[in-house]
């Protein structure tokens, strides 16, 4: 038993193999490494902002804006934290509140959008960054899982060529012949087949994953944004002059 595994199945396969027969086999490595190391990585970027979203209770039931943003959590990536902090600063800016000076700021063009577009634009552009990284390796995950099967069947139609001509080289037919060599070139489907499977399941889960998180975000982006505008609108004074920000 030992013999005939040492002479057929991958071993063989290899070994035998020309060059073209064994870069079929690297590349599905590679494809095999690159969809584990993804599917890793964004499990865990999903189970921390999952934890992430709990804080968002807590953020609206804190003081003020500071203890609010505290609650939320420092990590870094934090795309609610990240939202929080984008939304107050567009609210600051188109109330010139971010002005440090004594004199009347500039008009600038912005000025005469409505404060309610600028903080949605500024959130919006937030949930978008979020998306885009997000999204990230999974264009790769989905390349796999499609071209996967069919490296794999290059392979063993590469492999299957060379066996029929092994054999008519030979002058000799016979089951033994014929059913080796054929079944260790299927061993590269098989191998296609093993890549890809995971990529797609990993995929999808992702996908679901990201979705339930983008809800979160869209949801809290949803408040955060009614929050800011009605403080912004509050903080300005009735002659055009803004007041003090009390929010953080």
């Amino acid at each position: 038993m030992d013999s005939n595994f040492a002479t057929s199945g991958l071993a063989h396969v290899w070994t035998q193999g020309d060059w073209v027969t064994r870069s079929v086999a690297i590349v599905l490595l590679a494809m095999s490494l690159a969809t584990w190391i993804i599917i890793v990585w964004k499990a865990l970027d999903l189970r921390a902002q999952r934890k992430q979203a709990r804080g968002v209770e807590g953020f609206w039931h804190s003081a003020d804006f500071a203890e609010a943003l505290d609650k939320l959590g420092t990590a870094e990536g934090n795309p609610f934290r990240a939202a929080a902090l984008e939304g107050r600063e567009a609210a600051r800016h188109i109330t010139h509140q971010d002005s440090h000076t004594g004199s009347t700021p500039q008009r600038q063009l912005h000025d005469s959008l409505d404060v309610s577009d600028w903080i949605e634009r500024s959130l919006r552009k937030s949930v978008d960054d979020f998306t885009a990284r997000a999204q990230g390796g999974l264009s790769v995950l989905a390349s796999v899982a499609s071209t996967a099967p069919f490296v794999g069947l290059f392979g063993t139609v590469w492999g299957i060529y060379h066996a029929l001509l092994s054999i008519g080289a030979s002058g000799q037919v016979s089951i033994d012949q014929v059913a080796g060599p054929i079944g260790e070139a299927l061993i590269m489907t098989a191998l296609g087949l093993l890549v890809a499977i995971p990529a797609v399941l990993g995929y999808n889960a992702l996908v679901r994953g990201n979705k339930s998180v983008l809800h979160q975000l869209n949801r809290f982006a949803h408040d955060l944004h009614a929050y800011l505008v009605t403080g912004a609108r509050v903080n300005a004074g009735a002659d055009g002059k803004v007041l003090a920000m009390k929010r953080g």
